[in-house]
């Protein structure tokens, strides 16, 4: 049994709460760089170029990507070989409170839903844990801004709905989130499991390698046809018109009831913030 100190975990979740925040991912500047040269449209293509140079100075002057620093959700394997010594899940708040207030990064969440009282230190955050093999600790943050976050939707399909209900519903969402999330797109997508699980695959699509496949071909083709679907829309950057209206769509999928067919679309903008350590 490998003993991990709290204070270990808190100290790798402060830097992940800034780095996440002043550093766009390689795989993003990538796809952002190879869409700028394909956007047909002057005002698309320049505004994909000044988001390439924010993530530079971002990058630069340890400054956030965006104002919207996010609601700070963690996805966490933790080792069955491990001992964490003292509180884990306080370790990881405690991680958050200091690394958005090192960071000079923006306090986003409300004590209560209605009553709107800000906790000043953007806790608590949303941790998601599952046990695995092992002796390590991993941790992966994702800062979810509120822009792209409040234009997801789940829905509850008929299991004839099929293929075609599931494509339906992603190009219906994006078609409705228009400019709101701030396109160009990262398109995470939940098909199966339950009312809670589907939305939970959705937003953990969006930890993938942009430009990466789905390890099934069935569920690669389905990725590559609504990206161009997407793309056809109009949408573009900014939801100023253009091509490029998204950088990648990721499904995820888990077995689900033979009465159900769960869908969900978690939208991420093209801050697609996330790092990921290991303990």
């Amino acid at each position: 049994m490998r003993e991990i100190d709290s204070k270990d975990i808190t100290a790798a979740v402060r830097k992940l709460s800034m780095d996440a925040n002043y550093y766009l991912g390689e795989d993003v500047l990538a796809a952002l760089k190879k869409f700028e040269k394909l956007e047909e449209s002057p005002l698309g293509k320049e505004i994909l170029n000044q988001i390439i140079k924010n993530a530079d100075i971002a990058a630069s002057k340890q400054m956030p990507l965006c104002q919207d620093t996010g609601l700070t959700v963690l996805f966490v394997e933790i080792g069955q070989d491990v001992h964490v010594k003292g509180d884990f899940n306080e370790a990881i708040q405690e991680g958050v409170r200091q690394g958005y207030r090192d960071g000079y990064l923006r306090k986003s969440i409300v004590v209560d839903p209605l009553n709107r009282k800000n906790t000043g230190d953007n806790t608590p955050a949303v941790i998601s844990t599952v046990i695995v093999p092992g002796d390590k600790i991993k941790l992966t943050i994702l800062p979810k801004g509120g822009g792209s976050e409040n234009m997801s939707r789940i829905k509850m399909l008929k299991p004839a709905d099929g293929e075609q209900g599931v494509k339906e519903f992603v190009i219906e969402t994006i078609k409705i989130a228009g400019g709101n999330p701030c396109p160009p797109l990262v398109v995470g997508v939940g098909i199966g499991g339950s009312f809670d699980r589907v939305a939970q695959l959705a937003k953990h699509a969006l930890l993938r390698e942009v430009g990466s496949k789905h390890p099934d071909p069935f569920y690669a083709r389905m990725e590559d046809e609504l990206l161009e679907k997407i793309n056809d829309t109009g949408v573009g950057p900014q939801g100023l018109g253009g091509r490029t209206t998204a950088l990648a769509v990721h499904i995820e999928t888990a077995p689900c009831h033979i009465a159900s067919l769960p869908v969900a679309v978690n939208t991420q903008c093209h801050s697609a913030r996330h790092k990921t350590v290991v303990i």
